[in-house]
């Protein structure tokens, strides 16, 4: 049920994405007075290859315009007269120009249309960091109000002890991004009331990235379940609610005292103890070989922070404020995502293992409907997509683009033999990031990772 919210959130986002990039392409062509001949959401054919399984779900004719929804559920696309496209309807190129036509407008006006898509994608990024902010306000954990859990081997090694309080930075994230996309190594913490500054090994980002779903820098909070799946060895003992207060013969505050503990009793059974509904139970716990037990904890911040288990601040923005507010947060967003782009270029990190398909995005969104989660991760996808599209690779916008420019400054057009090279070339690369991505995707999913 899980996978079914995540895939409905992600084919929802994709689906606005999409419709709103072809859409920039689109009105830019009628502005320019170019004839559009089709506007699908989704392809009708079995992308890439336009000739086969030609057929749409639904379609009508409005003016010159075909619009539909198409079978194949990635991406969508607009036929533009005159213009090569997804399509690839290279026998409409042979025929003589008209007036309406893409490849009889002037270099500028075809480069507006070719932006279209990439400038709309850009507005939209700033238009929901602009509402989410003025709805939700921007909710964090103050690194300063919080001891940090430290159980991970490489901010041991470090110089990290469970208890320091970061004093450098406003929240987690600030954190580990400084660390990941900045090459922070030094970061001063506060300890028995004293400031010490401490050095990061050079294998973090490594140790960061190989373990996405791993929280480096988390903060302490209490052991308290939320859900025993079926599955779970203590399935029968254990209940939603219960607060694990000892493991054996060690008292357990909090989640990392658990962590720290339990790898040594892998594979065997133990005495607990939890607080459940205000009194304390002894129940039996079977440790897997993985040194777990098999449940799902609370790890909401809100929820925790309900209960005053953990401190949150929400900052708050009038719908004037949250303008300005949402477009640094979209700049932002487009930095980060550049800098965690060219890790992928860096072997050292292992970042191009992690490079995923449309596994991975579904995999962002939560397990349950969150409009807030949603809008924030449809808002940072049309800022990727936005990105993706500006790449100077053929088949792309950014690939288009780059000839319309080459034009521009040479005075002519690129050669049709050039053109058909580049265009072979673009569709390698494209299909190949496609095919590795979404392989990884696969591979995660049947090896792990």
């Amino acid at each position: 049920m899980e996978w079914v919210v995540k895939i409905g959130q992600l084919l929802l986002s994709l689906s606005i994405l999409v419709f709103l990039h072809e859409w920039g392409h689109y009105i830019t062509a009628r502005i320019f007075k170019v004839r559009v001949e089709k506007f699908y959401l989704f392809f009708d054919f079995l992308f890439p290859f336009p000739n086969l399984a030609k057929f749409s779900l639904f379609k009508f004719k409005r003016g010159d315009t075909e619009w539909g929804i198409g079978w194949f559920p990635l991406g969508g696309y607009v036929k533009i007269a005159g213009m090569i496209d997804e399509s690839a309807d290279k026998e409409a190129m042979k025929l003589p120009p008209k007036p309406d036509e893409f490849r009889t407008k002037k270099a500028w006006q075809r480069l507006i249309i070719i932006l279209g898509g990439i400038i709309v994608n850009l507005i939209l990024g700033v238009l929901i960091f602009w509402m989410v902010l003025f709805i939700w306000g921007e909710t964090y954990i103050p690194l300063k109000k919080v001891q940090l859990a430290v159980t991970d081997s490489t901010l041991i090694k470090s110089g990290f002890k469970t208890g320091d309080k970061v004093v450098e930075y406003e929240s987690f994230s600030d954190l580990t991004g400084a660390v990941i996309f900045d090459d922070v190594r030094n970061v001063k913490v506060e300890r028995d009331g004293q400031i010490i500054e401490l050095t990061l090994q050079e294998e973090i980002i490594k140790s960061i990235i190989r373990n996405p779903k791993q929280s480096f820098f988390e903060p302490r909070v209490p052991f308290i379940i939320e859900k025993i799946p079926l599955k779970s060895e203590n399935f029968t003992t254990l209940l939603p609610g219960d607060k694990l207060v000892q493991f054996d013969t060690v008292k357990i505050e909090y989640l990392d005292q658990f962590k720290v503990a339990a790898p040594n009793y892998k594979g065997k059974v133990v005495n607990g103890k939890v607080e459940r509904k205000g009194a304390i139970v002894d129940v039996p716990l079977k440790i897997n070989d993985e040194g777990m037990i098999g449940v799902e904890l609370l790890s909401d911040p809100r929820e925790l922070n309900k209960r005053g288990l953990l401190p949150i601040e929400v900052k708050r923005y009038g719908l004037f404020a949250a303008l300005p507010a949402g477009f640094n947060k979209a700049v932002e967003t487009i930095v980060k995502y550049v800098k965690q782009f060219k890790l992928i270029f860096r072997p050292s990190t292992g970042a191009y293992k992690q490079v995923g398909g449309f596994g991975g995005m579904a995999k962002m969104f939560p397990s349950t409907w969150d409009w807030e989660s949603f809008w924030l991760l449809t808002g940072t996808l049309s800022l990727v997509l936005a990105f993706m599209n500006f790449l100077p690779i053929p088949m792309l916008d950014g690939g288009y683009m780059m000839f319309i420019l080459w034009e521009m400054i040479r005075g002519k057009p690129p050669g049709e033999k050039f053109m058909t090279i580049a265009n072979n070339v673009g569709f390698i690369i494209v299909m190949g990031l496609l095919l590795y991505a979404n392989g990884n995707d696969i591979f995660k999913a049947i090896f792990g990772g």
